[in-house]
Formats: structure tokens, C-alpha cells, sequence
């Protein structure tokens, strides 16, 4: 086996005990990353010289018995919207094509304290706003599963990468679905952690504007792996105090303790959409195995996950809407076309305009829907919903159509409900239905992260392995 398939968990063992340099990491990931990427356009702006550079650092200072940090040598992508220093910064936009951060933002500060090299920027759509990753900028990105499904986005070029052996881990963030849809996608987990666990802080001067209030209380960043204990540790990375940030926890929280046996509430359809049969198969079969694993497992009806996707689009879409025509005019064309598809299915829910007091209604309906979810949670109860209502749509099926534009909207209210509640989820492949990867995400209490990546090892450990693949 070559090292890039070896897991993230595997390489930081091996790197911390010298059994493995990290030179011959990086080298083997920049390999492979030669191999695919011209086919899979998921990584921009790599960097081999400094990668090797960062990798004979790391190596050193193992020979010297530094202390090390968790991720000490191990390869990662960081996303094109997310500041690194020095490096692109281009939102996926012609107009910024050449633009460079000049701080990094905290989730990649504490990648880089962890140890982490950073091997390359992953592709997004522009303004990382599509379910899909392509831009005017950088170009299509591919699901190494399939040329003609997308690869998922806005982390589409980091769940592309990772499924093809170019990185072990990567970040990603999300506020609609941008880490747990990709995953879902291309067959890998990914993790969107409880808003303010992992910071989101971002230098000023890498911030075009000050984010809107959707964008500052539901956009968190977030690990992405090939199996669950590489998530989980790039997770514990990642995670950190930190007041800069308006949404920060002032201390890591321990995980709530545990009343009973996790109760797992199975959530197959909300009233939205009818899920497609892959997608109830998949429910089926991961509820099998966590009850085989010990979980109590009863199906739920959960309207309040329909009304939380529903204030989804009423209240991040009111927020941008000030800001549509400066966005419109640096969008490309297949942006614009999904702005007006999302809008128009916005106003089929709120009215073309809604007005101020359906604003502040929406706000204030948010708390209550919270604080009914936790107390159905409590302390013992996770829930297993769909990724989406369909498996991995055909590239620009948001796009090619005004139906069918609007109809993936609904479709993605696993996605669209969670970060307006704020509460953690994971996404965890099942296995494959017609080519493509299927999987489910676990949604546990805040602060509940262990909990659910508890159950998704449980998920993980009966399922065939999908990652790296090895077939390009």
C-alpha cells in the first residue's frame, strides 16, 4: 500500500514514531496529486516546493524529540474561500483570481499549531453558494464516482481530493450543507461541529464585508476524512477557545453526560420531499447496524426539521439580499441562474419581499424550534436522517432547469435545517446505490459531537470501504 491511502490516523502515527517521514508523505500525496488532479480539477494553488520544505521541517524536528502536535506531518487541503496566508484566496471568482490572504483565519491557524501541512486550496463554486463546484475562475471540479454527478459543494474540491488519495484530511465549511453534502457525495465523513466550537474568526483584512447575521451565528468550519477516527482527530485539532470570534465558546465543553443507552430517532421524511428509494434503503441499513451495534433505534415523524429548513431560506436569503447586486455582478452566469431558481422558491414559501416583521418572527420562531429540538434530544438520543432526499444530483441539475432547480432546495432540507438550529452533524458513507455513494447524517445535542461520531463509527465499521479510491 502506498502512503497516500493510508489513513490520516495511520500517517501521524507513523510520522510521530519516525516510523514514516513525512517528506515521503508529502511526496507520495504530490504523486497522486499528478496522477488525478488534471482530471479532477479539485485542488488549485499546490505548492510542492513549500509542502516539502514544511515536510523536512516536520521531520526534523520528530529526530530532535520536539513535542509535536496531533496532526505533526500530515497532509491537508484547506478551501479557496477560507484565508491562508500567502496563498489564493479567490472565492472561485474571475475577478479575484489572483487574490491572496494575508492572515490566516483561526480554523486554519490551529491546523497549521496542529501540525498540519498544507498541501493545496480546494475548488468551490463561486462564493461557495451552489451545491455544486464550478466557477469561472478555476473551472469544473469532478466526483472521482462519476464525471456526470457533482462532487457536491461548496466543499467539492475538498471531498474530491480526499476520495482520490491527494490528501488525507481537509477542511471545509458550512451553512447549507458544504461539508456534509460533498462527503456524502464522494463517499467520505465530514463534520459540521456545534457553532462556536470550532472558531470562525477571520482576520479583517481577508473580509470583504462583515458577514451578515445568518452567515456570523449558522457558518461554521469543519474537518472532512476518509473514515471517522481520521475526522475525529482532525475535529480535537481544529477545536478551540476563542472570544474573537462573536459565536466562540470561552472553553471547550466536556461532552454531556449520558443518561441510558443512545436512542437513535430515525427521521426519514419531514413532509418536504418523498425520499428517493436509495436514500430510504441507506436509512434502513444503517439503522440495522446501529442496532446491531446496541442502539435503540424508532422511527420519528420531526415536522420541526421542515419548518427549520423552511426559515432557511427566509432568513440567510433576507440577509443577502442587500448584497445581490454587487454579488450578481461578480457571479458567473451559472450563479446568477441559481439565485434566481433559490429565490423564486423562497418566494413560493414567504412571499416575493417578505417584510421586516416576518424577518423578526423568523428570528425569534428559531429559539423555540432549539430549544424543542435539545429537550427531544436530551442527554441520550441522537437522530438518523438522510443526507439529502436524493442521491448525488447530475452536474448543474440546479441549473438546467427552473423545475428542477427549485425542486433540489427542498430536497436538501437534511442539509438546510441543521445550521439554523446550530446543533452538530455527520455525514457517513453506507456504502454504493447505482455507481454512486450513498450515506446518512447523525445529528446529536450541542456539544454532542462524540456522541454521534460514536454511532457513525458504528456505521463505519459494518460498511464497505469506499476511500481512496483507486480506480482513476
Amino acid at each position: 500500500m502506498e502512503l497516500w491511502q493510508l489513513s490520516a490516523t495511520q500517517l501521524a502515527a507513523g510520522i510521530r514514531t519516525g516510523e514514516i517521514s513525512a517528506v515521503d508523505v508529502v511526496e507520495s500525496c504530490l504523486g497522486r496529486i499528478e496522477d488525478v488532479n488534471p482530471t479532477l480539477n479539485a485542488l488549485v494553488d499546490v505548492r510542492p516546493e513549500e509542502a516539502l520544505a514544511d515536510a523536512r521541517r516536520a521531520d526534523a524536528a520528530v529526530a530532535a524529540g520536539e513535542t509535536l502536535g496531533p496532526l505533526h506531518g500530515v497532509p491537508v487541503s484547506t478551501k479557496i474561500n477560507t484565508p491562508q496566508r500567502g496563498s489564493l484566496m479567490s472565492h472561485g471568482l474571475a475577478a479575484l483570481a489572483g487574490a491572496t490572504a494575508a492572515e490566516d483565519d483561526a480554523s486554519v491557524s490551529a491546523l497549521r499549531d496542529a501540525g498540519a501541512i498544507f498541501l493545496g486550496r480546494s475548488n468551490t463554486p463561486a462564493f461557495s453558494v451552489r451545491w455544486f463546484s464550478t466557477n469561472d475562475a478555476h473551472g469544473r471540479t469532478l466526483n472521482p464516482w462519476s464525471a456526470g454527478h457533482t462532487p457536491g459543494g461548496s466543499s467539492g474540491g475538498a471531498a474530491s481530493s480526499l476520495a482520490a488519495g491527494m490528501t488525507p484530511l481537509a477542511q471545509g465549511n458550512d451553512i447549507g450543507g458544504s461539508i456534509r453534502f460533498p462527503a456524502a457525495c464522494c463517499g467520505v465523513v465530514g463534520i459540521r461541529p456545534t457553532v462556536g466550537l470550532i472558531s470562525n474568526w477571520t482576520a479583517p483584512e481577508d473580509s470583504q464585508i462583515e458577514g451578515p447575521l445568518t452567515f456570523q451565528a449558522w457558518a461554521v468550519q469543519g474537518p472532512m476524512g476518509r473514515t471517522v477516527a481520521d475526522a475525529r482527530l482532525a475535529l480535537r485539532a481544529m477545536a478551540g477557545a476563542d472570544l474573537r470570534d462573536p459565536f466562540g465558546v470561552p472553553a471547550l465543553p466536556e461532552a454531556p453526560p449520558q443518561a441510558g443507552p443512545v436512542r437513535v430517532g430515525l427521521v426519514r421524511d419531514v413532509g418536504v420531499v418523498t425520499p428517493h428509494p436509495s436514500v430510504s434503503d441507506a436509512l434502513d441499513t444503517a439503522a440495522r447496524w446501529l442496532t446491531e451495534a446496541g442502539y435503540e433505534v424508532e422511527e420519528l415523524e420531526l415536522p420541526l426539521l421542515a419548518e427549520a429548513s423552511r426559515l432557511w431560506s427566509l432568513l440567510l436569503f433576507e440577509d443577502m439580499r442587500p448584497g445581490l447586486p454587487g454579488m450578481r455582478q461578480m457571479a458567473d452566469e451559472a450563479l446568477r441562474i441559481h439565485l434566481d431558481y433559490a429565490y423564486a422558491y423562497a418566494a413560493e414559501l414567504w412571499g416575493e419581499k417578505p417584510d421586516i416583521t416576518a424577518y423578526i418572527q423568523g428570528w425569534a420562531r428559531r429559539a423555540t424550534l432549539i430549544t424543542r429540538l435539545q429537550e427531544l434530544l436530551g442527554r441520550d438520543r441522537i437522530l438518523l436522517t438522510p443526507v439529502s432526499a436524493e442521491p448525488p444530483f447530475e452536474q448543474d441539475a440546479d441549473i438546467n432547469d427552473p423545475v428542477r432547480g427549485r425542486a433540489l432546495i427542498p430536497a436538501q432540507w437534511p442539509m438546510t435545517s441543521l445550521p439554523v438550529l446550530g446543533f452538530p452533524g455527520v455525514s457517513v458513507p453506507t456504502g454504493l446505490a447505482d455507481g454512486l455513494p450513498i450515506g446518512v447524517q447523525l445529528i446529536g445535542g450541542r456539544f454532542a459531537e462524540d456522541v454521534i461520531l460514536d454511532a457513525a463509527q458504528a456505521i463505519e465499521d459494518r460498511a464497505p470501504r469506499l476511500t481512496p479510491v483507486t480506480f482513476l
